[in-house]
C-alpha cells in the first residue's frame, strides 16, 4: 500500500514536470502519461485494468465530465454562435469520412465483414475530448478554432455512442428504423443541451446561498455530476449537458438572467477566480490518472493489427487535412490555427469504452475490433503529438502551407 501511495504522489509531480516541458518542447504530456501506463501495464505487468475494478472506468468518466464542464466555462457564447456552422460541417463530414476509411481498411486488411467493419469505423469516428481540450488550451489557439475543436470533440462522442448502439441493434434484431435513429441523435443533443442550460440557470440562482455553507468550493462539481447522471438516466448525452452547463454559468448575461434577477429576489453569483483555479486543478489531476489508466488498459494484438491501425490513422489525418482546407478556406484563419486543427484527430475515452461492446454482444470479429481500437487510440495520440511537436520547424510549416493553401506567417500563438 505504501508503494502505491508513493507512486501516486510521484505521478502528480511527474505530470507537473510534463506540463512544463509541453510549453517548452510541444511534446504533449498526455502522450508521455499514456506511455507510462503502457510501461507499467502491458509491458512490465506491474498493474492491470482489473486491479482497479470499477474505479478505473468511474475515474475515466469523471475525468471526461470535469474536462467538458471546465472547457465550457471558458467558451464565449458570441464566438460559439459564430462557430456552430463550421463545427457542424467539420464534425459530421469528418465523422462520416473517418468511419468510411476505417471500415474500408477493416474489410481489406483485417478481413472483417461489413457490419463489424462499420462498427469499428463508427467507434473510431470521433475525436477525444480528454485529449483535444487540454492540448487546445496548452497550444493557445485563437478563440474561434479552439471553440470549434472543443464542440467537435463533444458532438462526435455523441455520434459514436449513438451509432455503435444502433449498429448493435441491427446485429441483434436484424434492423433499425432510420427515422428513429436520427431522432435519437437529435434528442440526445437537443434535450441534453436544454437540461444543461436549465441546470446552469438553476445553479446560478442558488449558488449564493450555497456559499453560505462551509467547504462548498467543490459543490459545483458535485452538481455537474448530478446533472450528468440525471441526463444519462433519461437517455440523453450527459457529456453535452455538462458542456452546456459550463457554457451557461459563464455566459449567463446572454441568457437574460440579469432580467430574472431584477424581477425577483434571487441574486446571481457568478463563478469567481478561486472556482476556476479549483476546476483547472481538478482537470489536471484527473487527466493525469486517466491517461495512465488508458495506457494500462491498451491491449496489444498481432503485428497486422498494428499495421492496420497505423494505416487507418495516417489516412484519417490525411483526409482531415484536406477537409480542413475546404472548411477553413474562407474563414480567415491563419496557417497555425488551420494546421493545428488538421492535427486534432486523436481518439480516446469514447472509443476505448465502446471498443469492448461488440465482443460483449457476440459480434464476429469483436476481439479484432477491440484490439484495433486500442492500437488506433495509441497511434493517433502519438501522431497528433508528433505533428504538434514538429510544426514549429520551417520545413513542416511549408508542407502545411502548401497542403492548406495558406501563407506562412509569424503570427503569435493565440492571436
Amino acid at each position: 500500500m505504501s508503494i502505491t501511495i508513493l507512486a501516486i504522489g510521484l505521478m502528480v509531480f511527474f505530470a507537473h514536470f510534463l506540463s512544463l516541458q509541453f510549453r517548452k518542447t510541444n511534446i504533449p504530456d498526455v502522450l508521455v502519461l499514456m506511455l507510462l501506463g503502457i510501461l507499467i501495464g502491458p509491458l512490465l505487468g506491474v498493474v492491470a485494468p482489473q486491479d482497479f475494478g470499477k474505479i478505473g472506468s468511474v475515474i475515466a468518466t469523471i475525468a471526461l465530465v470535469v474536462i467538458l464542464f471546465e472547457s465550457g466555462t471558458s467558451l464565449n457564447l458570441g464566438v460559439l454562435g459564430k462557430s456552430l456552422a463550421t463545427t457542424g460541417v467539420l464534425s459530421l463530414v469528418c465523422f462520416v469520412l473517418t468511419a468510411a476509411i476505417v471500415a474500408l481498411v477493416g474489410v481489406a486488411a483485417l478481413q472483417l465483414e461489413w457490419l463489424p467493419a462499420i462498427l469499428l469505423g463508427v467507434t473510431l469516428g470521433g475525436t477525444s475530448s480528454a485529449v483535444v481540450i487540454p492540448m487546445v488550451e496548452a497550444l493557445r489557439l485563437a478563440e474561434k478554432p479552439a471553440t470549434v475543436l472543443v464542440l467537435e470533440s463533444a458532438l462526435t462522442d455523441v455520434l459514436c455512442i449513438v451509432g455503435v448502439f444502433a449498429l448493435l441493434q441491427i446485429y441483434t434484431q436484424g434492423g433499425v428504423e432510420p427515422g428513429r435513429l436520427v431522432g435519437g441523435v437529435l434528442a440526445a443533443l437537443v434535450f441534453a443541451t436544454i437540461i444543461g442550460v436549465l441546470g446552469g440557470i438553476g445553479w446560478l440562482l442558488v449558488l449564493g446561498k450555497v456559499r453560505d455553507f462551509p467547504n462548498t468550493i467543490s459543490s459545483t462539481l458535485a452538481y455537474v455530476f448530478i446533472v450528468y447522471g440525471v441526463t444519462e438516466q433519461l437517455g440523453f448525452s450527459g457529456a453535452i449537458a455538462a458542456l452546456a452547463l459550463g457554457i451557461t454559468m459563464t455566459n449567463f448575461e446572454e441568457f437574460g438572467l440579469t432580467r430574472i434577477q431584477s424581477l425577483s429576489s434571487k441574486s446571481i453569483v457568478p463563478l469567481n477566480e478561486m472556482d476556476r483555479v479549483f476546476y483547472r486543478e481538478s482537470v489536471f489531476l484527473l487527466k493525469t490518472y486517466f491517461f495512465v489508466y488508458l495506457g494500462i488498459s491498451i491491449h496489444f494484438g498481432a503485428a497486422h493489427l498494428a499495421l492496420a491501425a497505423i494505416a487507418m490513422t495516417v489516412l484519417v489525418f490525411t483526409m482531415r487535412t484536406g477537409l480542413t482546407r475546404l472548411v477553413y478556406r474562407d474563414a480567415g484563419y491563419n496557417l497555425r490555427d488551420s494546421a493545428l486543427t488538421s492535427m486534432m484527430a486523436p481518439k480516446g475515452l469514447a472509443a476505448a469504452v465502446l471498443a469492448g461492446l461488440p465482443l460483449q454482444y457476440g459480434v464476429a470479429g469483436g476481439e479484432i475490433i477491440r484490439d484495433t481500437t486500442y492500437m488506433v487510440v495509441l497511434v493517433s495520440i502519438a501522431l497528433c503529438a508528433l505533428l504538434v511537436t514538429l510544426y514549429p520547424l520551417p520545413g513542416v510549416q511549408k508542407i502545411y502551407s502548401r497542403a492548406l493553401r495558406k501563407p506562412v506567417t509569424s503570427v503569435a500563438p493565440g492571436d
